[in-house]
């Protein structure tokens, strides 16, 4: 009989996870315990942008015309427990405040709700990025709460979707990892991602530890990347070298490769900044923080690169201790393009800083509009590129958006008070824009 599903958690990864569940085939039964995204979500809609899942979803909700009806969504906790083979949980794991440690009050509750309700055999699958040595004690609280005892196991499947990409990054994985006890926990796994694993995705079968440390290890590995040609930059501009040609140069090392090689303002999103720091204190409570202090020089090069940031555009516009009375156009607010993602943004953080300098901000961005409004509701913002632009003394571009490396900049020249852009992520051509006219800056490279 084939395996039915359920996904605790109906956030960004829950949403994703269930709906791709449901285009492999099997019957799925999501749960959340906000009415809001459940009703949001049974209707075919979903609660962020992130491209191709909402069509994704309405393929297969229950209800809608012409959808397969595999997938529904609840609230209750013993129809997932009575419904489900196997259960993954997708709950969100933030950074305590005030700390640097995750924190795992959503897991805990999602686990201990789901457990009591288990009286039949099932294998609990959990996908939540968490600290090392928690799917063990996870693994003793079900065997406590569960009454089906020993029949109800738990696996650790790692997630390692990409925004942007959350569709194809679950369907077409580079590869599946899972933490497991048993061989029944195995094949069952090996049945839910057969469909992946027979068109070539790497399937590695390890214990819970490295399971858990996979994902946090990878989040490491890029942020210490991409901090790590930050900081080139910064040399650059001390040395008067080109960090873009740098990249380029180094890119082709096939032992360091051209991904993630892009100097610019850093990383933030809702996931490598609070991993990487969860990682560090997690490793001091093992005993083995020295191990990991390289990665607080990482975090702190991120976050400095944003300071960075505010000191080129006030020098650009006239290096006064303060922006009082200057207008700042911000192109971008998302933490990465092809997502409405606010979280930790860089470029809002920029834009932030700026504003409570005195500067007149003005923010676009293509999809991440609401959630900066929420976020930082005393900006301005425009309805388009050009109007965040017009009249402006300095245009930032701080999110690679596809739209701005594709606007025209001698259309924005007519509108700009100054033709003055800061590239933020060096992703804009450099001889377009001074072809028409404007004075082109970008962290690492020269002011040519």
């Amino acid at each position: 009989m084939a395996l039915k599903i359920t996904v605790i958690g109906t956030g960004y990864l829950g949403a994703t996870h269930a709906a791709a569940m449901a285009e492999l085939g099997f019957e799925v039964l999501g749960l959340d315990v906000v009415p809001e995204k459940i009703e949001m979500l049974s209707a075919g809609r979903v609660p962020m942008y992130e491209p191709g899942l909402e069509e994704l979803l309405r393929k297969h909700v229950a209800g809608i015309e012409g959808a397969s009806g595999r997938l529904r969504f609840t609230q209750d906790w013993a129809e997932v427990a009575e419904f489900g083979d196997v259960h993954f949980i997708c709950v969100n794991t933030p950074q305590k405040h005030g700390e640097y440690a995750c924190d795992m009050s959503y897991v805990n509750s999602a686990v201990d709700s789901l457990a009591k309700h288990l009286g039949r055999p099932a294998l609990v699958v959990g996908k939540s990025t968490v600290p090392v040595g928690s799917a063990e004690r996870l693994a003793a609280r079900i065997a406590e709460l569960a009454p089906a005892g020993g029949q109800v196991e738990l696996a650790w499947n790692p997630e390692f979707l990409r925004e942007g990409f959350a569709v194809a990054d679950t369907l077409h994985p580079d590869r599946i990892v899972v933490g497991v006890h048993s061989e029944r926990a195995e094949r069952i796994l090996r049945e839910v991602y057969a469909t992946p694993v027979g068109e070539g995705s790497p399937f590695v079968v390890t214990d819970f530890p490295t399971a858990e440390l996979v994902k946090t290890s990878a989040n490491s590995f890029l942020a210490t990347k991409i901090s790590f040609i930050n900081a080139m930059a910064e040399v650059c501009e001390a040395a008067g070298g080109d960090v873009a040609k740098l990249a380029e140069a180094l890119g082709y090392d096939e032992r360091i490769g051209n991904k993630f090689l892009r100097a610019g303002i850093g990383f933030g999103g809702g996931c490598l900044p609070k991993d990487i720091r969860a990682f560090m204190a997690r490793a001091g409570e093992l005993g083995a923080d020295q191990a990991l202090t390289f990665l607080r020089e990482v975090d702190s090069i991120n976050m400095r690169r944003r300071r960075d940031m505010v000191e080129l555009a006030r020098e650009a516009v006239g290096g006064d201790s303060s922006f009082l009375g200057k207008r700042v156009a911000v192109l971008g607010a998302t933490f990465k393009p092809d997502s409405d993602d606010v979280r930790d943004s860089p470029a809002l953080n920029v834009a932030g800083q700026i504003h409570l300098q005195g500067g007149q901000v003005t923010v676009y961005d293509p999809k991440g509009m609401e959630n900066a409004k929420r976020l930082f509701p005393t900006l301005g913002y425009a309805d388009s590129a050009v109007d965040a632009v017009r009249g402006a003394d300095v245009v930032l571009h701080l999110t690679e958006w596809r739209e701005f490396r594709e606007l025209d900049p001698a259309a924005l020249g007519e509108v700009a008070a100054r033709r003055l852009v800061l590239d933020g992520r060096n992703a804009l051509d450099p001889g377009r824009w001074r072809a028409a006219g404007w004075t082109y800056r970008a962290m690492g490279r020269p002011r040519g």
